[in-house]
Order: C-alpha cells, then structure tokens, then sequence
C-alpha cells in the first residue's frame, strides 16, 4: 500500500533498531498509551508479538528515505476497555516526533482505511485518544471518524488509571 509520500508495509525483525530509536522517545509511547522502549531487544519483542500476532500492523515508510517513521494498524489489541461492538477492531497509530504535524499520520490512517474497505468486510471500526493529546483526534476526525460521546478510561499501571479516551467511530458498510 502506498501514496505518493509514503507506504505501509509489514514489521520485519531487521526493523527493530529503528523502532526503538522513536519508541524509546518519552514524548511518544504515552500519547499513545504504552511506555518508551527500554532496548532493542523489547522493540524485536513488540515487532513479533503484537505488530505480527495480535494486530494487522503496518510500519510507515517515509519513501523518500526508505525509514520507518511510525505504525499503523488495527485489531483488539487495548487495556483501555473500549466500547467496541462485536467483530468491531480498534485503530491504533503512531508517528515518530521528528515527523509530527506532516500530515503522515492523516496520510497513512487513509491509506489503511481504504485497504479495509477493499479486502475486509469490517463495518465499523473504534479509535480513540487521550484526552490531553487532541492532535490525534484531528486525524481521526479528518479520516470520517465521529465521536461517540463516549469516554472510557486507560486502566494501565504505566500512564495512570483513569485517564480519559474520547471514543470516535467510523461506519463503512
């Protein structure tokens, strides 16, 4: 999958020294809701057993460089108690700090949505954001998400209990 800017490809185990460049960044992980990376070995950990197992996640590749600048992705993988309907997948997404307000992120949330809509038959699919990191929301809301008027709260150790996530939805069929 690709645009003019960027594509979206699977996570290899050769990736992991630059995933742990930008997810050992303490500005990075907890606007998503996980902590930084502590070393190599735990990004080689996360590549094979939750971008490659638990969730349908991509890398985003800047193609002007060839570099990982984040990921994206989708499926049941969250702590956070999502409202979510039956058979209805979670988005989850990131972009490396250097990267920030480009507009990658908008760019490749499209890219894996129209991926969905063309080999899926999801119908619906639940994202959210912390509150205090309204910037995601934007993507999300220029991508066709709606907020519910749902809240749920982060119930992991790491970024505190109760933190609020404004839940948005995206109908597709």
């Amino acid at each position: 999958m690709e645009t003019e800017r960027i594509l979206l490809r699977p996570w290899l185990d050769s990736d992991a020294e630059t995933l742990f460049k930008y997810a050992s960044d303490p500005e990075v992980g907890p606007r998503a809701g996980w902590p930084p990376h502590q070393s190599v070995e735990e990004s080689l950990e996360v590549i094979r057993n939750v971008f490659n197992r638990d969730t349908t996640t991509w890398a985003i590749v800047l193609k002007e460089t060839g570099g990982i600048i984040g990921a994206m992705g989708y499926g049941s993988s969250c702590d956070c108690k999502m409202p979510t309907r039956d058979d209805e997948p979670i988005v989850g997404y990131w972009v490396a700090k250097p990267y920030w307000n480009k507009g990658y992120c908008t760019e490749a949330l499209r890219l894996m949505l129209d991926h969905i809509r063309t080999t899926t038959d999801i119908r619906s699919l639940l994202c959210g954001h912390f509150m205090d990191n309204p910037a995601s929301g934007r993507v999300m809301e220029k991508c066709g998400f709606v907020p519910t008027g749902e809240e749920c709260y982060d119930e992991s150790l790491y970024t505190g209990q109760g933190r609020p996530i404004r839940v948005l939805r995206l109908e597709l069929k």
